[in-house]
């Protein structure tokens, strides 16, 4: 079955454009300042407001090498490292709007990239009493009676494995399907969380895990329940993610790399606080996606 990295990230990957090489005109950092690339409205990973976690790591890495932390912002869609990794500060001299990118799946080429610092997966998200209660794995929902079965709706972005998990088990025409990236800057994944499942338009909503596992929490719902997909090697639903800055700033992402690895233990902290489902490299599939 052909893997797909970058729709299994929700199109990430992507949507990125960035050019092999840099005219390096200045010293990435000198001036401690930690400037990051982000998405303003895409919880639980970002927003404006500071609210999502790899907010809350850029705060942890800024503190860590006594920088000012400062924001580049633009949707994490078509044009994003063009408008921010790539671009040239408006106001400083040689240097760019932002130097660091918080979270990209491993096998992202179009940025240099540090050790992965998390591994997570796709899962599903349903409510208690619904008749799914006595599902505690995906494959717990093909036990369920037939005419149970047949009348699930699923909410599925496009190109995620669990389109693919849909289709293996013939349930794909059951499916209302969502697009990975929209035009709409006032949209965000969590929706199909936090408004078409909590509003019964969906009896289960399937997502990658950061975004299940939050929304599950936070959406002001309190009978969600999130069952992860565990890794399996037929369908990759598990990825590795690290973090990328510009190619050709050998120190600065040796320290990056250096400030992510002194900091893993408060870094794991923030994603459970966050109720991301983390998977053990030791349970890890074994694909060549991760390569």
């Amino acid at each position: 079955m052909k893997l797909r990295l970058s729709a299994a990230v929700l199109g990430l990957a992507a949507t990125f454009g960035l050019p092999s090489a840099y005219a390096q005109e200045s010293v990435t950092g000198d001036d401690k300042v930690l400037r990051v690339c982000a998405d303003p409205n895409n919880l639980p990973l970002s927003n404006e407001k500071g609210e999502g976690y790899e907010n809350k790591i850029a705060e942890l890495l800024a503190k860590d090498l006594g920088y000012k932390l400062e924001y580049a912002f633009f949707p994490h869609r078509m044009g994003f490292v063009r408008m921010t990794l790539k671009a040239k500060h408006p106001e400083i001299p040689g240097k760019f709007r932002c130097d660091l990118i918080v979270g990209v799946p491993v096998g992202f080429d179009l940025g240099a990239t540090i050790k992965p610092y998390y591994r997570s997966t796709y899962a599903m998200v349903f409510r208690q009493g619904r008749g799914f209660d006595s599902v505690k794995t995906p494959d717990d929902l093909l036990k369920l009676p037939p005419e149970k079965l047949s009348k699930v709706r699923f909410g599925v972005f496009q190109q995620t494995p669990p389109v693919d998990w849909l289709l293996r088990n013939k349930l794909f025409d059951q499916a209302i399907s969502y697009q990975r990236q929209s035009g709409d800057p006032g949209a965000y994944p969590g929706e199909i969380v936090e408004k078409d499942l909590v509003s019964d338009k969906l009896d289960i909503a399937m997502a990658w895990g950061p975004i299940a596992g939050y929304f599950s929490k936070n959406s002001g719902a309190k009978d969600l329940v999130t069952v992860a997909f565990p890794p399996e090697n037929d369908i990759k639903f598990d990825y590795a993610i690290t973090m990328a800055v510009r190619f050709g700033e050998k120190d600065w992402k040796n320290k990056i790399e250096e400030t992510v690895q002194r900091n893993l233990p408060a870094i794991q902290g923030i994603l459970k606080s966050y109720g991301v489902p983390l998977v053990d490299e030791s349970q890890a599939s074994h694909t060549a996606a991760d390569r």
